[in-house]
Parts: structure tokens; sequence; C-alpha cells
């Protein structure tokens, strides 16, 4: 696992998350603690990179949903970039895909 499995960067659509390891019960607060600190601004979009994503359990489902809740507070989109064959199998199965955009990397994400 990364020592910093969070890392964020600012593109011209809006703040991008890099979430690299695994999204479980011991990572998950991280993305938390990482959103509350995290400004985005209505009309933004708030882009999720899961292109280093090991594993996501339900515990960083949750965080998903989080962050998903935080863009819609604030008036702003959210998307998914690159996310891997087993969390997108999960997201497809609990009907999430249909929640998020889901971009097949954080470019075409962030492609204005």
């Amino acid at each position: 696992m990364s020592p910093h499995p969070i890392t964020i960067r600012d593109a011209a659509t809006g703040p991008v998350l890099e979430i690299t390891g695994d999204l479980d019960h011991h990572t998950a607060p991280e993305l938390r603690t990482a959103m509350d600190g995290l400004t985005v601004a209505a009309g933004q979009l708030l882009v999720l990179d899961l292109a280093g994503l090991d594993f996501c359990d339900s515990s960083g489902i949750s965080a998903l949903l989080s962050a998903r809740s935080l863009a819609v507070e604030k008036d702003a989109g959210i998307a998914l970039a690159a996310v891997p064959a087993n969390p997108a199998r999960i997201l497809g199965i609990v009907g999430l895909d249909q929640v998020f955009a889901i971009h097949p990397d954080a470019a075409a994400a962030t492609a204005r």
C-alpha cells in the first residue's frame, strides 16, 4: 500500500483525487478527511481517479458515496476515472455505475 493513498491535484474542471492502493475500512477515513479539506465550487467537476486502486470494499464504496454527496451538496459534478475491473464489477452489481459518470481515464474526465 502507498504511504499516501490519496493525492489531490487541480485540473481546469476542478479537483482530481488520485486514490491508490486499497480503499477499505482502514483507508476510507483518509478519503473522507481529504474531502473535508477540499474546496469544490458550484459548477466544478470532482474527479476520483482510481487508476491505482488495488482493492475496494464496502467501506470504500461508502466513502465514494460520501464524496458524491459532498459534490451534490456543493452543486458540483462528480466522475470516476480509470476504474479497475473488479471495482467496476462491484459498482455495476450494486447499480452505482448508473449513479457515477465513469470515464476511461482522468484526462477524458477533465476534458472540456
